[in-house]
């Protein structure tokens, strides 16, 4: 008897480790993603030094070890056109096998929208991880110039020169966007690599003003001692609500409310807009496994709340608003099907 039970009893241990080991490959299975022993390159769409590359770098640091395995992750910068270089990449030539994402500018869509042969890509068939913060813009001017005010701008005879990388870039479609909606006039000068290179323009004077978004204007360096000191001046900001840190800089909602703005103009206004709400974005190549892309959403979430992460955010000054994956699919798809009465009066705004 003793005998007999000791073999039903091997048999037992043997079943329930099968049976363990069964559900540990399920679990995998279901969306556990294993990194380990592998290196993530992200794709940067901007040279080195700007809002897009500062924030990459960081999240590069943290994400790895929240991510199975804790891969190490290498950033690699890919600049062009305002991100629609690296976004033709990560669509055409990365494998959708989590060992590539990028980090790009909001607004590399608008190539697509217009219908331009530079955008290799559909904007909605991306596999969106997240974003670390919403950008609403402001447009600042240097105080010396001439343009102390917005109806200084109206009534010039030359308009104000504003620094732009790019159609996909904040300083070409905002001020795009201040013309339709309340006739202002700017001269936007583009081919710029960085937002750097602008700010070096606007001190040494060749540039009278820069949009960008706010946190960065506010937080960094040069434009945080700069609007401190008075050497620039913010006008105007992109946001339904003040951003307290500007004080009493208006919204171009509460302008479009006053000048009475047709509704047709703040529809377009809204759709060009739309590239704050992608924040800066975070995506992988279409056609991912939907447990792969599981596990590195759940990872990138997990980064948003860890302290370390957290802490090094706020010793940099960096804004901390997250935009979640679905928020940017649902984005993505909005923002690419719209009418075409509304198109149309964005591709006035985008195209040259």
């Amino acid at each position: 008897m003793k005998s007999k039970s000791r073999v039903a009893g091997i048999r037992l241990t043997a079943l329930v480790a099968a049976l363990a080991t069964m559900g540990h490959g399920v679990a995998r299975a279901q969306g556990e993603v294993e990194f380990k022993g592998k290196t993530i390159r992200l794709i940067i769409g901007t040279s080195t030094g700007g809002g897009v590359d500062l924030y990459a770098r960081l999240v590069a640091q943290f994400l790895g070890k929240n991510l199975p395995g804790e891969p190490a992750i290498v950033p690699q910068n890919m600049p062009g056109a305002s991100s629609v270089v690296a976004a033709n990449y990560l669509y055409n030539m990365a494998k959708p096998d989590g060992l590539t994402l990028g980090a790009l500018q909001g607004g590399a869509f608008f190539d697509q929208i217009l219908g331009r042969d530079t955008a290799k890509f559909d904007w909605a068939k991306f596999t969106w991880i997240g974003s670390p913060e919403r950008l609403e813009a402001q447009l600042y001017m240097r105080a010396d110039s001439p343009y102390k005010t917005l109806e200084d701008i109206r009534r010039a005879s030359e308009p104000p020169r504003c620094g732009g990388a790019g159609t996909g870039a904040t300083g070409y479609f905002v001020p795009k966007v201040l013309e339709e909606t309340l006739g202002l006039k700017f001269k936007t000068v583009t081919g710029y690599q960085s937002g750097g290179e602008i700010d070096i323009a606007v001190e040494r004077g060749e540039l009278h003003c820069r949009a960008y978004d706010i946190g960065s204007f506010v937080g960094r360096e040069p434009t945080r001692t700069w609007f401190q000191n008075g050497f620039v001046k913010s006008l105007i900001q992109t946001g339904r609500k003040r951003d307290p840190r500007l004080g009493d800089v208006p919204t171009l909602y509460e302008l479009m409310d006053k000048q009475k703005t047709p509704d047709a103009l703040r529809r377009m206004a809204a759709v060009v807009l739309s590239s704050g709400g992608f924040g800066r974005p975070m995506l992988a190549p279409p056609g991912m496994a939907a447990d792969l892309a599981r596990t590195i959403r759940e990872g990138y979430a997990k980064m948003l709340k860890d302290p370390e992460f957290i802490a090094a955010v706020k010793k940099r000054r960096y804004d901390l608003e997250p935009v979640s994956w679905e928020e940017m699919q649902n984005l993505a798809k909005e923002v690419t099907s719209q009418p075409p009465d509304v198109m149309e009066r964005v591709k006035k705004i985008l195209e040259n």
